[in-house]
């Protein structure tokens, strides 16, 4: 599936590991498994965050887990094609026929030759809930540290 608007984390976990292997003498397992609660948790929060009309972007907001050797991290993102306006913001614009001599679509009055689309004011949802990794991170890792 391919994002149309992403925001990609990478949690750094050197100085937890070497803490967690004093504490279990092992690693990884805990950490892969508090990044990951950490990963559902931003999921979560940018699908709290999104704006609501229709309520599509909001189901949309989907992730997925990316390790790579001793990193491990995560991509929170939407596929839907305004996702990505909504996030960041869009200029106005106008909309013109690339092969035609005029627009039309189904339930419109009459062909036209142009379409202007107003502005669209910036609404981020994935920047602010991926800026709370390090709070759900410690949150998750102390859990699992605690219920042992």
């Amino acid at each position: 599936m391919r994002l149309r608007a992403s925001a990609t984390q990478r949690i750094n976990t050197r100085q937890y590991e070497r803490g967690l292997r004093r504490y279990v003498g092992r690693m990884s397992d805990d950490v892969k498994q508090a990044v990951n609660q950490t990963r559902l948790d931003v999921q979560s929060e940018a699908r709290r965050r999104a704006p609501v009309d229709t309520g599509r972007l909001r189901s949309s907001i989907v992730s997925r887990a990316e390790n790579s050797g001793r990193s491990v991290g995560y991509v929170v993102g939407s596929n839907v094609v305004y996702a990505r306006a909504i996030e960041f913001g869009r200029d106005e614009m106008d909309i013109f026929p690339k092969t035609k001599q005029a627009l039309f679509w189904p339930g419109a009055a009459h062909p036209v030759a142009k379409v202007h689309v107003p502005e669209i004011e910036a609404r981020p949802y994935l920047r602010p809930a991926i800026e709370m990794t390090e709070i759900f991170f410690r949150a998750n890792l102390s859990q699992i540290r605690g219920g042992r």
